[in-house]
């Protein structure tokens, strides 16, 4: 094998520069982008919005009088929110009170599916806290929230007369949250 040339050695000398280097750039350029403190890492786009509710049927939670949830019951009236919660979830806790408010002073239509959650655990937190659904879900084994394409809970929607998915927020919902946000497209869709 003959020994490099001096014009061989510079090109490969440039090439072990560069390539750290651009490693280098990029790897500034995702931590920039991908850390930015102004971005929500909650503000994930969700797929379902202004379609279709997704076909499920989940039985009610053992323990509770309140019914089991499908599809259908989110169908046929004005708009409703679909909240997913859980009993070991410190946010669902946070953000409950506000759930029961706009049931109670609103006139708001409230489901919820109880993710992976243990049926005596709801049941206690429900008895604790109150309980504002017309109906709940128990999503044992999680199928459901996949289907809904959840990140974590809570998670709320909101789904119009026709089954159509036409909000999702990610996380608590607070005060201000609810009157900016919320409570307009609520309106907006009666």
């Amino acid at each position: 094998m003959s020994e490099a040339t001096p014009r061989t050695m510079k090109i490969l000398i440039r090439v072990l520069f560069i390539v750290p280097l651009l490693i280098f750039a990029g790897t500034l350029g995702y931590l920039y982008f991908g850390l930015d403190p102004q971005r929500d890492p909650r503000a994930v786009p969700s797929a379902l919005l202004d379609k279709p509710a997704p076909d499920f049927e989940l039985p009610a939670v053992p323990g509770l009088q309140t019914p089991g949830l499908s599809r259908g019951d989110l169908e046929g009236g004005g708009p409703v929110l679909l909240n997913v919660f859980a009993s070991w979830c410190v946010p669902c806790r946070a953000e409950h009170p506000l759930l029961s408010e706009l049931v109670e002073s609103r006139g708001v239509t409230l489901y919820g599916i109880d993710y992976k959650d243990k049926a005596e655990d709801a049941v206690a937190w429900l008895e604790e806290l109150g309980n504002p659904y017309a109906a709940i879900g128990h999503d044992d084994s999680g199928r459901a929230g996949i289907e809904w394409g959840i990140t974590g809970v809570p998670e709320t929607f909101v789904i119009d007369g026709d089954g159509t998915i036409r909000y999702r927020h990610a996380g608590p919902l607070t005060r201000q949250l609810i009157e900016e946000e919320l409570l307009p497209v609520l309106e907006q869709l009666r």
